[in-house]
């Protein structure tokens, strides 16, 4: 039986081919590939592990620019501000009845969900990309321009057949435009194994993208923010799962796959979790917190508050300069390593570590407080410094910038933390994990 695949902010999902519907249950899970995993289609095998290392700062440093809207001349429709970013999981979805098995790109910065709808218009395909066919399925069907779904999508407008016509931009020129429609998603509980079964859920409001351009490869994106248009908000109104989900991701050195979870199992209850409530952001998408202050090796270094985004889509994690500034010096006096020559000048501040152990590079963990007073998310040297060359140690850590005036913090960061998003609580919860235990291909 073949397998769906869809991008979702980096993360692959591998999906069965649809069976009967599950019966309803406390929740699911499925696999999260990372875009340079060797189980991910965008896997290069020329590039090395630093390579890959290297090249995702690069998407972090150069991809990430807020949705900067220009209009489009050749569409009447009404565009609507996303987060634009490099994407680095993936996940796989069945779409349609019978399932059409599509690869899409997964998003915690954007709430739309929208596959691949051309009739060769647009940019072409991705490489074996996959177009879905709505007269080819039995439970497609479009969404009026007077329905409250259209209401809701930021003053969507109609075409010449009353349907409802969306545009979404994003800051890099990338831009999709369709009718917004209903389809049956269905997904593979993960945690199942082999005959693993399959959650239907029905009429889920989604983008048939008519037009696409720029630098999309995928064959959709799955919207996972915070906005009533996203996957998380759709499957809390149409299921017993709720609102919220969870990940754990892998370090991104490893083999094995991250798992993405649903309902019960996206609780966060492990030793040492951290609840910290979202705060209002320049985006109803966006999973904002407080970061409230940082310390290194226990001493504070800085207090201030600052507005931070958490997203699984970023590599590095971008901070505000007057909470870097004092947290590199704190590590430069706390680091007895010679100081190296950043590859490609991309990071500032790098470590020749050369014929030492990680035990021997003496990095101290350094603790994020967030508001709520929920307790500190410590960062072990893993989750702040990568490897971007042999014996070149590098900080993960970047000032905001006039490129990238958004905070944000990285999946280096979130690495070997089970993160939960709950949508209805409004809470952001961190908890030290050992995310291979919990791989869905751990076991397999």
């Amino acid at each position: 039986m073949e397998a769906t695949v869809l991008v979702l902010s980096g993360l692959l999902l591998l999906l069965a081919g649809q069976r009967a519907c599950a019966a309803p249950g406390a929740g699911f899970s499925v696999e999260f590939i990372h875009r340079d995993s060797p189980r991910s289609p965008f896997h290069d095998p020329a590039l090395s592990p630093h390579g890959r290392v290297l090249a995702a700062a690069r998407r972090s440093l150069h991809g990430q620019v807020p949705g900067g809207l220009a209009p489009a001349a050749d569409s009447g429709g009404v565009e609507s501000k996303i987060i634009s970013r490099s994407f680095e999981y993936l996940i796989a979805v069945n779409v349609g009845t019978p399932p059409t098995q599509m690869l899409a790109i997964a998003d915690t910065g954007s709430d739309l969900v929208w596959v691949d709808c051309r009739n060769g218009s647009g940019a072409p395909a991705a490489a074996g990309g996959v177009v879905f066919e709505p007269s080819s399925s039995s439970t497609y069907d479009v969404v009026g321009c007077q329905s409250d779904a259209c209401q809701g999508l930021n003053q969507a407008s109609c075409d010449a057949d009353s349907n409802c016509q969306y545009q979404y931009a994003y800051g890099d020129g990338s831009r999709t435009v369709g009718v917004l429609s209903t389809e049956t998603f269905s997904f593979a509980d993960g945690g199942g194994g082999g005959s693993a079964p399959q959650v239907r859920v029905p009429h889920v409001d989604f983008g048939c993208s008519t037009y696409m351009a720029g630098n999309c490869r995928a064959d959709g994106l799955v919207g996972l923010g915070g906005g009533a248009f996203s996957l998380v908000s759709q499957l809390g109104s149409a299921t017993p799962f709720g609102r919220r989900f969870s990940y754990c991701l892998m370090p991104s050195y490893a083999a094995n796959s991250s798992t993405l979870n649903f309902g019960s199992r996206a609780v966060v209850s492990e030793p040492g979790a951290a609840t910290t409530p979202l705060v209002p952001g320049e985006v109803a998408a966006y999973y904002t917190v407080a970061l409230e202050s940082v310390a290194v090796g226990g001493r504070t270094v800085a207090s201030r508050s600052s507005a931070i985004i958490v997203d699984s889509g970023t590599t590095l994690t971008f901070l505000d300069p007057a909470l870097l500034r004092p947290l590199v010096a704190e590590l430069g006096r706390r680091i007895n390593l010679t100081r190296a020559h950043p590859p490609e000048q991309l990071l500032e501040v790098c470590y020749d570590v050369s014929g030492r152990a990680q035990e021997e590079w003496g990095v101290p963990d350094v603790a994020l407080r967030f508001g709520g007073g929920g307790g500190d998310v410590t960062l072990r040297p893993e989750n702040t410094f990568v490897l971007v060359q042999e014996g070149t140690l590098c900080l993960a850590l970047v000032p905001v910038s006039e490129s990238q005036p958004v905070a944000i913090l990285g999946n280096v960061a979130q690495q070997n933390f089970h993160v939960g998003y709950d949508l209805d609580a409004r809470t952001v919860t961190f908890a030290p994990a050992d995310c291979a235990r919990s791989s869905p291909s751990a076991s397999s």
